[in-house]
């Protein structure tokens, strides 16, 4: 099936007074007085296209979405978030610049989240998490919820792969979302992908209840918009400091055992290469390598290569006389442990 191609971004969208400004006038704006729409807007295309999806399956059911600050779908309120930043190019383009991604900026991941997202969406507005076999196959929906902090199995087969970090294992909420934006995902052969795996069960179960639900009216609707950007007072400055804040926080480890490790001290005899400039070298290769491979924010690998930076040049550590391509690949290593090992370190501390 052809689809329409996505409207060029930089004609599609209506004009507004701040589009023209720069980072730091822009950062003072509310984002409120943005005054952004899904209307007009790239998201529009996006959203069209996976009401198009729900067509394709027989589903009547047509998910609503408004503006938030983040990815999200309010617990039991059928009524999917998209980040107001995706609703312009102008703040995707300073999202990127701030928190150097902009997650579900590429139609292909946005794609993937709203998926996900009306999972969720259509689970609360036909109440099917109270079903007996939903409870079965998924597990009891009153489980405690801690998306950062969960039993990762990287090669069970019990649960569907849609986004990344094996999501579908968090909660039953999040198992019965991923498993169906696998069920809707358009070209794709789930029986054959899935077949021999004990999640296909759950993906024929997702297949029979949507025939079932087909062409009835939802039991339960609500207007009710939490964390909707409409109503964010806060200003984008702010919105950065706290989201900068949020990703940050806990990476505060003692760095210098690691660092004399990777960088020992020794004499030469000749002019030594500073440690800190091969790192910064090849920072971009180490942000996107880790926080695509360990599932990480890229700002929180930014930040933990930046403050080894800063302390390698203030320690005045220098490369071994022999270093190879091995140096960077432990380097690697040693970044993912410290990330992984300080988000543990702080979920313990707050999760006592």
């Amino acid at each position: 099936m052809n689809r329409p191609a996505e409207p060029d971004l930089e004609t599609a969208v209506p004009q507004f007074p701040w589009a023209s400004l720069n980072d730091r006038e822009l950062l003072r704006w509310r984002i409120s007085d943005l005054k952004v729409r899904i209307e007009g807007s790239p998201l529009e295309h996006r959203i069209q296209r996976l009401y198009q999806e729900f067509q394709d399956k027989g589903l009547s059911y047509r998910p609503p979405c408004y503006l938030t600050t983040e990815w999200l779908t309010p617990d039991r309120i059928p009524a999917v978030g998209i980040p107001f930043y995706l609703a312009h190019p102008r703040l995707t383009q300073l999202e990127k610049t701030m928190m150097l991604e902009a997650e579900g900026a590429p139609e292909k991941e946005c794609m993937k989240l709203l998926r996900h997202e009306t999972g969720h969406c259509i689970n609360y507005a036909y109440r099917l998490y109270t079903r007996s076999r939903w409870r079965e196959l998924f597990g009891p929906m009153s489980l405690e919820y801690n998306p950062h902090e969960y039993s990762m199995k990287p090669y069970s087969k019990q649960f569907v792969i849609h986004l990344k970090d094996n999501y579908a294992q968090v909660h039953p909420d999040e198992d019965f979302a991923e498993t169906f934006a696998t069920w809707l995902t358009p070209g794709l052969d789930w029986r054959s992908r899935y077949r021999g795996w004990p999640a296909l069960k759950k993906l024929e179960y997702v297949d029979h209840l949507m025939t079932a639900i087909a062409n009835q009216p939802p039991v339960f609707t609500s207007a009710k918009r939490y964390w909707s950007a409409a109503k964010a007072r806060s200003t984008l400055e702010n919105y950065f400091i706290m989201k900068r804040r949020e990703f940050g926080k806990g990476y505060k480890g003692f760095y210098d055992p690691v660092l004399l490790r990777l960088f020992p001290k020794t004499d030469t005899g000749s002019p030594p290469e500073p440690a800190y400039r091969y790192l910064v070298q090849n920072r971009k290769i180490l942000v996107d390598t880790i926080s695509t491979w360990a599932g990480l924010p890229k700002y929180s690998v930014h930040e933990l290569v930046s403050r080894l930076t800063e302390r390698a040049r203030s320690m005045q550590l220098t490369l071994p006389p022999d270093h190879d391509r091995d140096l960077l690949f432990r380097v690697g290593i040693c970044l993912n442990s410290l990330l992984l090992s300080e988000q543990a370190s702080y979920t313990n501390q707050t999760n006592p």
